[in-house]
């Protein structure tokens, strides 16, 4: 492999791997493990590498590689969206990926209580199947959305049980408002590729329930999930006016027709901005709860 080659395949791999999105796997991690463990160590350092960079390889480049026909017929591909991977490169983002994870995972195996090492296994289970065969949950509409959520709050939830924390009421509450938080996100990033999924014969929860219904779940969950982070303990509800931010993004798209589904993109390239916005808001609310 010449050089120009491999620093193309590179450039491919970090593509495909959404670095803009990386932060929404490594800050949940971080953030249950630093108000559960307290500690900063090894077990934190190598388990915040590992959901900030390969895991999101893992889960994005096998999601582009299974996806190669839908993409080629989305226009939004390419920067933040994702690769178009040329076939010649599903076999090395494969390997890649795999390479990447396997000395992390070993590690976190190797520490984890068998309880521990059971939440990452599934963690690692739902980001292999949500696009490969012969499950690909991304193609079983709800299920879909359902997959998607747990990618993002399992990093948490494996944060939790590898500290061995008690898992309490208020708990309860912040997942089930984290795992709505998920299922709209995901509902409403499909929304924008309702043309190519069905031109390329690809279920989701958009391409059965149509792009202006899938807009007005997404736009409940986020609602929900803002009524569920008020059931926390103080000072919790204070981040529940944060989905307000995404209801506003999503609400004009809820009545879109699937002919026009694609004007949704608007709404996702806003989405990924305002995860940033949302996660500041969230840091300031656990600093808050610490300090408290």
């Amino acid at each position: 492999m010449t050089v120009l080659t491999a620093r193309t395949t590179a450039t491919q791999l970090l593509v495909s791997s959404r670095p803009v999105s990386w932060i929404n796997t490594a800050y949940p991690f971080a953030a249950a493990w630093l108000m559960t463990a307290g500690t900063i160590d090894l077990a934190f350092i190598v388990g915040t590498l590992f959901f900030l960079v390969p895991y999101n390889l893992a889960m994005y480049g096998i999601n582009d590689v299974f996806d190669y026909e839908s993409d080629l017929r989305s226009p939004r591909k390419g920067g933040a969206h994702g690769a178009v991977l040329d076939r010649g490169l599903h076999r090395a983002t494969l390997v890649a990926a795999a390479a990447v994870c396997l000395p992390f995972l070993g590690y976190l195996f190797a520490i984890g209580s068998l309880a521990a090492n059971a939440v990452l296994a599934a963690s690692m289970l739902f980001v292999v199947y949500y696009s490969a065969p012969p499950l690909r949950l991304k193609e079983i509409p709800l299920a879909d959305s359902l997959t998607s959520s747990i990618h993002f709050w399992s990093p948490a939830a494996y944060a939790i049980v590898l500290a061995d924390a008690p898992w309490t009421a208020a708990t309860t509450a912040v997942f089930v408002a984290f795992g709505l938080w998920g299922v709209a996100s995901h509902a409403f990033g499909a929304v924008q590729d309702v043309p190519s999924d069905r031109e390329a014969g690809i279920a989701s929860i958009a391409t059965w329930w149509g792009a202006a219904p899938t807009v007005r779940f997404s736009i409940a969950c986020y609602a929900a999930a803002g009524l569920a982070v008020l059931l926390t303990p103080w000072p919790g509800p204070l981040a529940a006016p944060l989905v307000l931010l995404y209801i506003a993004s999503a609400w004009p798209y809820r009545n879109v027709p699937d002919a026009r589904a694609g004007e949704s993109t608007a709404g996702w390239r806003r989405f990924l901005w305002l995860n940033q916005i949302a996660g500041f808001g969230v840091t300031l609310v656990l600093i808050v709860a610490a300090r408290g």
